[in-house]
């Protein structure tokens, strides 16, 4: 319904639809599958099979669609911080099989050893909790590890028995993968029993808890006690073809029409959970919106005898929600050549005032702006002072932002191409990812001063006589 609305959108407003050879030169079709996790999955333990949804939970890949030995590789607790980590000294684990504790290391007077805060003055994650929190807090530190899979000790039954519904959000889930390339590789993430973690580490419960008194003696980590046992891994996966869509518009340039600017956001969200609907007004709705009063703006400058000398596509993107599909397939299947695409604008989330900025005026985050190029920071810059500047807010540019937001959203498909991009976005809120993000919460004024920076933004990288040139390799 979304990409229909959208497409006649685009129509109505008067730009070309692109896309030869579809049904409608406005949608961009492409072929996925739902992959999903069947129930034969299992891991065998020398002589013992362990049982999915049972002994385990996982999400897998493909990587193991065929019975495939595991030689697991004990690394503590998992935790990487200055306070304590597990991998500062681990080595070379690319393509190794990781096993560590669902725990919280702690002191001999059972207190953790980790501090309450973090270096930034804020409460730390807690590293303890059987939660996905506990899993996001360590992915920072485990992931530039590049393990072929990670299997979390849960300590306790009473705390393997909260599993499915501290992890009702991931755990069963379907997973999205295209069909006419090989599947993505991603992290393999099984989450175990105490029984079954024990057994992967060739001991038993007291073997586990030795261990732990060993880390409160020490105050620290402590070298690997366990010799792990070789384990056998299926992860048998379904797969149910289905079809989905972009949504493309195209506006015409004038004497420097055979180079793009691509403005982009995505309008899929959340969709429907246990009968609830997540409308996601903020993410994406006040992108997919800002993106066609853009298209509305340049169509009646152009009618004005003012259009732009670069073309524009106006990008309406699926699949942002599961994993940047839709970018990801555009970028891999072009409309247009990468090579003349200058730039990319996108917008995620822009519809509301985040808990560091109420009461402060306007403002919004600008990610990766720095990142390809030194000149469409420039721009971006120089464009805020020219127009009734807002306060631009570097905060999720940071490298060693925890949010990685750089990653998180459809620009970081270009990024890759190595085409400059300028993500923007109002930030994080208490409605976000849940079913509460409703229009009636979105902060008009502040997104139309937002929409207007990035509108003349755009302007600029359109009609200037130089394409941002790519300086940098930061991606």
């Amino acid at each position: 319904m979304a990409a229909d609305y959208i497409s006649k959108r685009f129509a109505a407003l008067g730009l070309t639809g692109p896309v030869k050879g579809s049904d409608n030169p406005y949608i961009q079709h492409f072929q996925m599958d739902r992959v999903s996790t069947d129930a034969a999955t299992s891991v065998k333990i020398g002589s013992k099979t362990f049982v999915f949804n049972k002994d385990f939970y996982a999400l897998v890949d493909g990587t193991f669609a065929a019975p495939t030995e595991v030689q697991p590789v004990f690394i503590g607790y998992g935790i990487g911080t200055d306070a304590y980590s597990d991998v500062a000294n681990a080595g070379d684990l690319k393509g190794k099989d990781l096993v560590m504790l669902m725990g919280e290391p702690k002191g001999k007077d059972g207190k953790p050893l980790l501090p309450a805060n973090g270096p930034d003055g804020k409460p730390r994650p807690a590293y303890g909790e059987p939660t996905i929190q506990s899993l996001m807090a360590r992915s920072g530190a485990l992931r530039p590890l590049m393990a072929r899979s990670t299997f979390y000790v849960v300590p306790t039954d009473a705390a393997f028995a909260q599993i499915p519904a501290n992890f009702k959000a991931v755990l069963g889930r379907e997973q999205l993968a295209f069909a006419d390339t090989p599947p993505r590789r991603g992290q393999n993430l099984f989450i175990v029993s105490p029984e079954m973690g024990a057994a992967l580490l060739g001991t038993k419960a007291s073997g586990l808890a030795k261990y732990e008194k060993a880390v409160a003696q020490a105050g620290k980590p402590v070298a690997s006690p366990f010799k792990p046992a070789t384990a056998t891994v299926q992860a048998v996966q379904k797969k149910e073809p289905f079809t989905t869509e972009n949504v493309l518009g195209y506006l015409e340039g004038t004497d420097k029409k055979d180079e793009l600017l691509v403005m982009s956001a995505h309008y899929d969200h959340l969709g429907v959970k246990d009968g609830k609907v997540f409308n996601g007004a903020d993410d994406d709705g006040s992108g997919t919106v800002s993106v066609l009063a853009f298209a509305d703006a340049f169509v009646q400058a152009k009618k004005d005898g003012h259009g732009p000398r670069r073309s524009i596509l106006f990008l309406a993107n699926t699949g942002e929600e599961e994993g940047l599909l839709g970018s990801q397939y555009y970028t891999d299947h072009p409309v247009f050549p990468l090579e003349s695409t200058v730039a990319d604008v996108n917008i995620d989330m822009v519809g509301r005032v985040d808990p560091e900025h109420e009461g402060k005026g306007d403002y919004v985050y600008v990610v990766g702006a720095d990142k390809l190029s030194s000149e469409l920071n420039a721009v971006s810059e120089a464009t805020n002072q020219k127009y009734n500047p807002i306060a631009l807010d570097y905060k999720y540019n940071d490298p060693n932002d925890p949010e990685h937001i750089y990653y998180r959203s459809d620009h970081y498909n270009f990024a890759k191409h190595k085409i400059p991009v300028a993500f923007y976005t109002s930030g994080l809120h208490a409605d976000y990812h849940k079913e509460t993000d409703e229009v009636d919460k979105i902060a008009f004024p502040a997104m139309a001063r937002r929409d207007q920076l990035i509108f003349h933004t755009a302007w600029e990288l359109a009609n200037r006589d130089n394409r941002p040139v790519v300086d940098s390799n930061k991606p």
